[in-house]
């Protein structure tokens, strides 16, 4: 049976940071610019616009500084910025940030590989983080990545989900975004994952965050429909991938996720066409035809008409 399903879903649209990150191409300026002032105009509110780290390690965020000064902003849009650690986090205050995001795995290994440290050792590094945009006031979002499997240790308990989502939360984080960072998930493994994190962790404070590796994404946001969660992230045309799990796709498509609300009744605030029209767009410059199902269906749309 169906559970209650929310009226309206705040989608958290990820395709200029988390989608563009790891292409091989180098992207410029001014594509990245038209891509965030595209989405803006569709209707969304919330724009991962950029990243702070390290140019060695992401050099395809090293312009985010340029990208924030650039954009032409929406006062309805939230513009916001990964930051890792405090300079990421003085970078992004500098840039005009509207809020932050820090990261955290429910994975000892792949926090190993991924950011050279302990799952512990990476909490303690946000605390200075977090007590700065406190007292700037600016919100914090936190990120567990790997919670329904890891490439390094295969299947994740969701205690451990739970844990790191608590501590996160505790720590001041607004809201907590689950990643099934390989998009290995299934919807019986979704839920009993969010059972757990929702015992520790508040409704309203809950996003999840997809990839569709195995073409399980819409399923799994189903599930967390159902369980109450209204927040939803996810990329534009499908854009990225986790560079460290063989073979895995991209973010779910915004396209696709935004069909599927609107067809059950759920208010987004987007426009479709045009928001397939932005993913069209960033594709052609990128080379690549949309991952997004219903992005194509427009195109061919468009094409016979």
């Amino acid at each position: 049976m169906m559970g209650a399903l929310p009226s309206k879903v705040k989608i958290v649209e990820v395709g200029p940071r988390d989608g563009l990150q790891n292409e091989k191409v180098n992207i410029d300026l001014a594509t990245k610019v038209t891509l965030i002032e595209a989405l803006a105009k569709s209707g969304l509110s919330m724009i991962e616009t950029g990243s702070f780290v390290s140019p060695k390690w992401v050099p395809q965020m090293a312009d985010s500084a340029q990208v924030f000064a650039a954009i032409n902003r929406q006062n309805a849009v939230t513009y916001s910025a990964l930051t890792p650690n405090l300079k990421g986090f003085e970078a992004a205050v500098a840039a005009g940030a509207d809020e932050v995001a820090i990261f955290g795995s429910a994975s000892e290994s792949f926090s190993q590989k991924n950011i050279n440290c302990s799952i512990a050792e990476s909490l303690a590094r946000f605390e200075p983080v977090i007590a700065a945009a406190k007292a700037k006031d600016i919100k914090v979002r936190g990120y567990v990545s790997c919670v329904l499997g890891c490439p390094y240790e295969g299947e994740i308990a969701p205690g451990n989900v739970a844990s790191v989502a608590k501590t996160l939360f505790e720590m001041g984080c607004y809201e907590i975004s689950l990643g099934d960072t390989i998009g290995v998930g299934t919807p019986i493994a979704t839920q009993k994952m969010l059972d757990a994190v929702l015992g520790v962790v508040p409704l309203c404070a809950v996003a999840v965050h997809f990839h569709d590796t195995y073409g399980q994404a819409l399923a799994n946001i189903l599930v967390a429909l159902q369980m109450g969660i209204n927040v939803i992230d996810s990329a534009v045309a499908g854009l990225g991938g986790c560079p460290y799990a063989k073979g895995a796709s991209g973010n779910v498509a915004t396209e696709d996720v935004v069909y599927m609300l609107h067809g059950m009744g759920i208010v987004t605030g987007v426009d479709l066409s045009m928001l397939a029209e932005a993913g069209r767009a960033v594709c052609a410059k990128l080379g690549v035809d949309p991952v997004s199902k219903v992005a194509n269906v427009y195109a061919n749309k468009i094409l016979t008409q």
